[in-house]
């Protein structure tokens, strides 16, 4: 099952937009003043336009005691309005998709990675057996709106609302989208919101994920699995290393040398600044970004034994390190 991409969004005909890149074309990078952006969205003003990412829907009567036997999270007695994040694993334990939920008492709402709704479709489609669910791709008809914490943005009626501690997801209907923008004060482009998304230490998949990429190495567990529940794909593996192991890798935060004119990109190896740029890679940047009061800073996944207090350099520029999951 194949999912459409969905139309560029019509903010990029806003003053200044500047279109984003990979993963994240078809929204705004930035709106002409990205540290701007970035602080009204740290002081509880603005938006950002997510129209770019999945949007997926589950309805019917089983619809949470389903959901429940197939994800990371405790979602059975999920209530109205509650919102919580879940993955769905492979049978090795290895993260495949990360669904960001809320349930509006008759329908459950999931945003996800762009392009990635249409393979969780399948997915969710070939285990749905004799229960009484229905799920759909509804990317084409809502758009997701972030609103940072703080905000009194009026809420259209009858949108779904997540509300979580760094602000609101706004499930909007995409018809909606431009006189919303309208009314929600100044646009902020993604990169602002990656940028207080890298200080937060929130992963995000396919950025601060692999192929291989277990919950415990990014710190999902607590915020995307519950420990207390089993019945799921790859339970075995999050079991195992949470009573008898630990991650072979693990999440950690970098301030990088701000002396550097370009930010290292995704996948630049990490290497002990001992060892000089020709030393052995210890794992690689995952996101970096620019934010307004830390300047350059980035998260990178590393190998579990990586001395904690070493200088780290990220290609050619020194990294220090702040643990985000211990070693």
């Amino acid at each position: 099952m194949n999912a459409a991409a969905p139309p560029a969004s019509p903010l990029l005909a806003l003053p200044g937009a500047v279109a984003a890149e990979s993963p994240d074309e078809g929204v705004a990078a930035h709106y002409g003043e990205l540290f701007r952006e970035q602080r009204a969205l740290a002081a509880g003003s603005g938006f950002v336009d997510l129209s770019h990412r999945g949007v997926v829907t589950v309805t019917g009567a089983d619809r949470l005691s389903w959901l429940h036997l197939l994800l990371t999270q405790h979602v059975e007695d999920l209530k109205p309005g509650v919102a919580t994040e879940a993955l769905v694993l492979s049978a090795n334990g290895h993260v495949e998709h990360a669904l960001y939920l809320v349930d509006d008492g008759e329908t459950t709402w999931a945003h996800v990675e762009p392009g990635t709704q249409g393979a969780l479709l399948a997915y969710l489609e070939s285990m749905k057996f004799f229960y009484r669910v229905e799920t759909a791709d509804r990317t084409g008809e809502f758009a997701l709106v972030h609103l940072p914490a703080g905000s009194i943005a009026p809420v259209p009626d009858g949108a779904a609302v997540r509300e979580t501690p760094y602000g609101r997801d706004v499930f909007l209907p995409r018809a909606e989208l431009e006189s919303f923008a309208g009314s929600a004060g100044t646009p902020a482009g993604v990169l602002a919101y990656e940028a207080l998304r890298v200080e937060g230490h929130r992963p995000r998949l396919g950025r601060e994920t692999d192929h291989r990429t277990i919950p415990h190495e990014v710190g999902w567990i607590g915020s995307a699995v519950h420990l207390q529940k089993g019945c799921y794909r790859g339970q075995e593996t999050v079991a195992r290393v949470q009573n008898l192991g630990r991650p072979p890798r693990r999440l950690v935060f970098l301030h990088l040398d701000g002396s550097e004119v370009q930010l290292p990109a995704h996948g630049t190896p990490l290497r002990l600044a001992s060892d000089g740029p020709e030393g052995r890679a210890l794992g690689f940047v995952t996101t970096a970004a620019r934010h307004h009061e830390l300047g350059p800073i980035a998260l990178g996944l590393i190998k579990r034994n990586t001395d904690p207090q070493a200088p780290l350099l990220a290609g050619s520029t020194a990294a220090a390190q702040e643990v985000v999951v211990e070693a």
